[in-house]
């Protein structure tokens, strides 16, 4: 495993090669890690890239050029050893092109670009999807960050809610949604929250979304411009992080039966 930091004055982070994969942030003032640790007795990752799908597609297979292919959730970049394209003082791109192994499992050529910049206290988390063939290239892209969880974690949302969750069967979308009632805008994260699974959130303008302590003071915002989010962690007590997933494209729905354009 091979990983490259960047530091300032405020923050250093470390991301390994294998899935261009954010594993650490830390303040340095404090010492403290904001990531979870990728603890296999809770979930065995940090900060997956989605690509070229997010979520699941039904029956774990899609149809595209009169051909059927196998796919697993949430595609294969995370699982993928990309390549250091450039580092600069503040900024790291890491590089992943499609090859033979890729196109038996996913038909297109294309030019995948995960990019870290530290500004201050910030990391811009950067995705750069380019299209080096003729055709066009359909795909879904999005995050999958697991956050440290403090005792009696808050999340603040910067919409007054309530919150609309599409349902999730069998890690599909169903026609459904379940609402979440947001308290001065905070929903609380309880062992019950994802009994159902992840909330899947969309068409609601969610930009920004801190994770609070029992006291509702934030201690790490995620800002987005996507069209659709994900917030998730296993179900039940004592889980020690939460994951905020900005995301362009979900799962299939449970009654999908097309292809993929």
């Amino acid at each position: 495993m091979l990983f490259r930091s960047l530091e300032n004055e405020y923050i250093v982070i470390e991301v390994e090669e294998h899935g261009a994969e954010l594993k650490s942030l830390v303040r340095k003032a404090t010492g403290y890690e904001y990531m979870w640790k990728a603890d296999p007795k809770f979930w065995g990752r940090t900060s997956p890239v989605l690509f070229p799908f997010v979520g699941a597609v039904k029956d774990k297979m899609f149809r595209t050029k009169g051909q059927t292919f196998s796919m697993g959730q949430h595609g294969f970049a995370r699982d993928m050893d990309f390549k250091l394209a450039s580092q600069t003082e503040d900024t790291l791109w890491f590089e992943l092109d499609s090859n033979e192994e890729t196109l038996e499992k996913y038909p297109y050529a294309f030019v995948l670009k995960i990019g870290y910049q530290l500004v201050e206290n910030k990391v811009n988390v950067m995705w750069k999807v380019e299209n080096p063939g003729s055709e066009v290239l359909p795909f879904s892209i999005g995050g999958h960050p697991a956050f440290n969880r403090q005792p009696g974690c808050k999340l603040l949302f910067d919409v007054d809610g309530p919150i609309k969750s599409r349902t999730i069967t069998g890690g599909l979308a169903g026609d459904s949604y379940e609402a979440y009632p947001l308290q001065d805008k905070y929903l609380e994260v309880t062992e019950h929250l994802f009994d159902k699974d992840a909330l899947v959130i969309e068409h609601q303008s969610v930009h920004e979304i801190s994770l609070c302590n029992a006291a509702g003071q934030p201690y790490l915002t995620v800002t987005m411009d996507t069209p659709l989010l994900g917030i998730w962690s296993p179900a039940g007590a004592d889980v020690p992080f939460v994951c905020i997933e900005p995301w362009y494209g979900r799962c299939d729905s449970v009654d999908f039966d097309g292809e993929l354009s």
